[in-house]
């Protein structure tokens, strides 16, 4: 409120609250005082009229900055600038107020539709994120159902086999043990005669005599290898399936497959066929002369052989029954018939031969790192992942690598070739007869044919590579209580290469 003249802000703060407090009261409204004073409208935000500055009232416009200053930034900071009253360029700015509120309307209407979308856009989103987590849930529900289905079909796969296999060795085991208490009682018998009666003993000694040459009963039908045990090969082969599946399609999720495998072709990337006599492997098709050149020399070490293996000197060796006394060893195996040899193999090829005179006999490699106290589920070659081998069973060939096998139909050959090239990755066995070379075996990584699956190759892609990251060691297993076997024997002439390199 004002005696004559515009307000002054700069008044505002100390006046205008005195002024408007009495005229809030009648009397003071009715005072002569205030009779000659104008009201006018109060300042609304008071504080951005102020230059942060100087604190004086803002109450010009430089164009050239643009802002609104006041007196002191007029005459200071620009007082070259085109500074213009603020009514001025207020006119000056409010002919293009039109056209902007019209374009200001323009995206307002366009956000409004933005907006909508986008609203739709969100709903969209929980809803189909809803549905497909439905969907992801019952299949995985399927799925399970489906594992279950089978962890349940395996056990009692298991336990079927179990209980056939349990009550024909059970009635073979009471059959034995009445026999020899059969025996026992008639050799008591006639133990229990007395020197002078000759009537007793020939009758006792009879009885012994019939009870003897009583026929035995067959054994029980089953292998050696009880056939219920390659259960976990199975249920390990669709677990491996399951997790590079998983992986294969975890990474096309990512957007990382996109030039890998999908779930349908993962089978067609993982190996090729077995390789048969004449595959298109060029080790296969090779005379023995060009093997020799790669002769290695073996000599079995006897720090690792197992006290239930006797030694013919450095290339002979033979399962017993009663142990021998061997030096204690570090390297020697206490829980498996088997034997390593001497010589180291980290680069280059190698090809040595084995003569199986006798029984089942396993020939391999291993990894000079091998834990010679492993158990013998975990210990015998071939049934981890590192070692791998030929194994003969008295009916055929079998191929082990990481527990798994594959079951060679090949007819017995007494004497095997085996070619280690390091540069391939690969291991092969042939069959020698003759100067003539059979491929029985090559592990090395290769592709499935469209179609087809073998656990066992898929096994050798996985982790038989990993072999060869270490020094390799020739070995071999006696694995019947008859097996024997010897080393060699080369060509002469190629011991006389061998020395010459």
């Amino acid at each position: 409120m004002e005696g004559g003249g515009p307000p002054s802000p700069a008044d505002g703060p100390f006046a205008c609250p005195i002024c408007l407090e009495a005229l809030r009261d009648p009397p003071h409204r009715a005072s002569a005082a205030f009779r000659a004073h104008r009201l006018a409208p109060p300042l609304r935000r008071l504080e951005e009229r102020l230059c942060r500055r100087h604190l004086r009232p803002l109450d010009a416009y430089c164009r050239a900055c643009p802002a609104c200053v006041c007196p002191l930034c007029r005459a200071q900071d620009h007082r070259a600038h085109d500074v213009v009253p603020l009514e001025q360029e207020r006119d000056l700015q409010e002919a293009q107020r039109p056209k902007i509120l019209s374009d200001v309307e323009n995206q307002l209407d366009e956000l409004g539709v933005v907006i909508a979308q986008a609203r739709k856009t969100v709903e969209l989103i929980k809803s189909t994120a809803l549905k497909e987590k439905d969907i992801v849930s019952k299949l995985f529900a399927v799925a399970t159902r489906a594992l279950e289905t089978f962890q349940k079909e395996v056990a009692t796969f298991i336990e079927d086999d179990e209980q056939s296999m349990l009550t024909e060795a059970e009635e073979y085991l009471r059959q034995k043990e009445e026999r020899r208490a059969k025996l026992s009682q008639c050799k008591q018998n006639l133990e229990q005669v007395s020197s002078t009666d000759a009537l007793c003993f020939l009758q006792e000694f009879q009885a012994l005599k019939i009870a003897a040459e009583e026929n035995n009963s067959p054994g029980p039908s089953f292998q050696k290898e009880l056939s219920f045990t390659k259960s976990s090969q199975v249920v390990c082969a669709v677990k491996e399936l399951l997790v590079t599946a998983c992986k294969s399609q975890w990474d096309q999720l990512l957007g990382k497959g996109a030039d890998g495998a999908g779930f349908h072709d993962m089978q067609e990337v993982i190996a090729e066929p077995q390789l048969s006599d004449k595959p298109s492997n060029p080790a296969c098709s090779e005379t023995r002369d060009y093997f020799l050149k790669f002769a290695f020399i073996i000599d079995l070490d006897s720090d690792t052989a197992d006290k239930f293996i006797q030694l013919f000197g450095t290339k002979g060796a033979k399962r017993v029954l009663n142990p021998i006394a061997y030096p204690e060893s570090s390297t020697r195996f206490i829980n498996c018939e088997q034997v390593l040899g001497e010589n180291m193999m980290n680069r280059g090829n190698y090809y040595w031969e084995v003569e199986i005179i006798d029984g089942w006999v396993s020939i391999g490699v291993i990894t000079d790192d091998f834990n010679s106290r492993e158990s013998y589920d975990r210990g015998r070659l071939g049934r981890n992942e590192k070692s791998c081998c030929l194994q003969w069973n008295g009916q055929n060939y079998v191929a082990w690598f990481g527990g798994f096998e594959s079951v060679i139909q090949q007819p017995f050959f007494h004497t095997i070739g085996v070619y280690l090239e390091y540069s391939e990755k690969a291991l092969t066995f042939f069959g020698v007869k003759d100067s003539k070379m059979t491929c029985l075996q090559q592990l090395k990584v290769s592709r499935f044919k469209k179609g087809m699956f073998d656990p066992f190759q898929n096994k050798i892609n996985h982790q038989f590579p990993s072999l060869f990251a270490y020094n390799l060691k020739p070995a071999f297993f006696l694995e019947s209580v008859d097996a024997h076997l010897q080393l060699g024997p080369l060509k002469r002439d190629c011991v006389s290469v061998l020395k010459r390199r």
